[in-house]
């Protein structure tokens, strides 16, 4: 990830010190767990936690002449020990260490996730209560289609983003897998005792079957549903877009005190985070493709996968997170313009209500063909010459014969559109969703 977009506490988690030390912490606990079967003597982990100091540039100079990383970082701790250091990766080969660290950083950048996916919630929820019940039109191909309420519009993100919480939750499961099975995952030289013992101490679970490394399709998985977040991200950033075009104006973006839109025109207020969230989603997704393609190795393994994964994965969380951030400041401090929203509902002169005139004709009597003829001539009619479709609808006898001047009105009012949103709310919060 580069500088500006990178955030913490989610960047720390993917410097390599702290690879380093979630690598030392998978080797203590094996250690710690043959203490337990007799294989260490009892204090060997606690003392070589004492002595050991991890110094990222020795390790890194050691890896100059060793070309491989975790054999580096193995002589650099072990010349810091003395007797006890015989047990220091005794037993074990490179991707027991790597892939269970792995999936210890793994857990953790999803918790972090997770909890700015809450965050977000939170504020997603207030949005959906206060717009409730504002009217405003809504939209399928872009074209006005019939009123609607905006809160509803936001309800709906949010209940995309419920569900993008419980992917993740079932990923974070689902990525809690260590190996400490040996070099093609035999156990030929540890015991599978010793690996539920570590793996317990890391807060992780054996992978029933693993080669030399925990499969790939695993962490596929867990990328794809970040993938999932990205688009959903996008989705919400695409729609904010749209809102914000100077023909439309029903929502802005914040635009704060000092902020330039533009270097040569002076009037511009722009779309940039929501620009910028459609962007990194785009990135998001593509290390889906990368996870998948990992999945396929040569027999036991190979490490054509590692190289990738040196990007992907902190790109991916690191990615991810920076977007929940951003979306949530976005959403605290959109500027919602109700006014706009009503004077919008008029823009096609009544047209929005065209269905509500269909179905009282049929519900009159007059079959649908005839009905639906009707009414559609009259809507050519206004769209093309720009007469108010409700002047046409009023006056034309083939309508007022059916349906008299009062309840002609009232076809024609907005707040009828609305009369199933609580409803739908209620519904919501009785299936899993937000308490008010």
């Amino acid at each position: 990830m580069i500088d500006r977009y990178s955030l913490s506490p989610m960047k720390e988690l993917w410097t390599l010190n702290a690879q380093y030390q979630r690598w030392f912490e998978v080797e203590l606990a094996v250690i710690e767990a043959y203490e337990e079967v007799g294989i260490a003597p009892r204090g060997t982990a606690r003392t070589i936690r004492r002595k050991v100091r991890i110094n990222v540039p020795a390790i890194l100079e050691i890896e100059k002449g060793t070309h491989h990383d975790v054999v580096a970082f193995v002589k650099h701790v072990v010349t810091q020990l003395g007797s006890e250091g015989r047990f220091f990766h005794f037993g074990l080969t490179s991707s027991d260490v790597v892939d269970t660290a792995l999936s210890m950083a793994l857990r953790r950048s999803c918790r972090l996730i997770l909890e700015q996916l809450e965050e977000l919630l939170q504020v997603l929820w207030n949005l959906a209560l206060r717009y409730r019940n504002t009217i405003t039109v809504g939209r399928t191909h872009g074209v006005h289609a019939e009123p609607t309420s905006f809160g509803l519009k936001v309800l709906g993100w949010y209940a995309m983003m419920m569900r993008n919480r419980d992917r993740l939750e079932r990923a974070l499961e689902d990525v809690s897998f260590g190996k400490i099975s040996g070099a093609v995952g035999n156990y030929a030289h540890v015991d599978p005792k010793v690996e539920r013992i570590a793996l317990e101490k890391l807060s992780l679970r054996p992978i029933p079957v693993s080669t030399q490394i925990v499969p790939r399709d695993v962490h596929a998985a867990f990328v794809q549903t970040l993938a999932l977040l990205g688009s959903s991200v996008e989705t919400l950033a695409v729609e904010i877009r749209h809102l914000q075009r100077t023909e439309v104006l029903e929502v802005e973006e914040a635009f704060k005190e000092g902020q330039r839109g533009s270097s040569a025109m002076p009037h511009k207020r722009n779309p940039i985070l929501s620009e910028r969230l459609c962007g990194l989603s785009r990135l998001l997704r593509s290390y889906a493709l990368v996870a998948l393609e990992n999945v396929p190795l040569w027999h036991e393994r190979d490490i054509s996968h590692s190289s990738a994964e040196r990007f992907i994965f902190p790109d991916a969380t690191g990615v991810a997170y920076y977007i929940l951030v951003t979306l949530k400041h976005l959403v605290e401090e959109l500027k919602v313009n109700k006014e706009t929203m009503r004077q919008n509902l008029d823009i096609t002169g009544g047209l929005i209500y065209s269905q509500r005139v269909l179905n009282t004709l049929i519900g009159s009597g007059m079959d649908r063909e005839t009905a639906y003829k009707i009414v559609q001539e009259l809507s050519k009619r206004a769209w093309e010459s720009g007469e108010n479709f409700y002047h046409l609808v009023t006056s034309d006898p083939r309508i007022t014969s059916v349906i008299d001047s009062e309840e002609l009105a009232e076809l024609f009012n907005p707040e009828y559109y609305l009369r199933n949103i609580d409803r739908i709310y209620n519904r919501f919060k009785e299936v899993g969703g937000c308490e008010e």
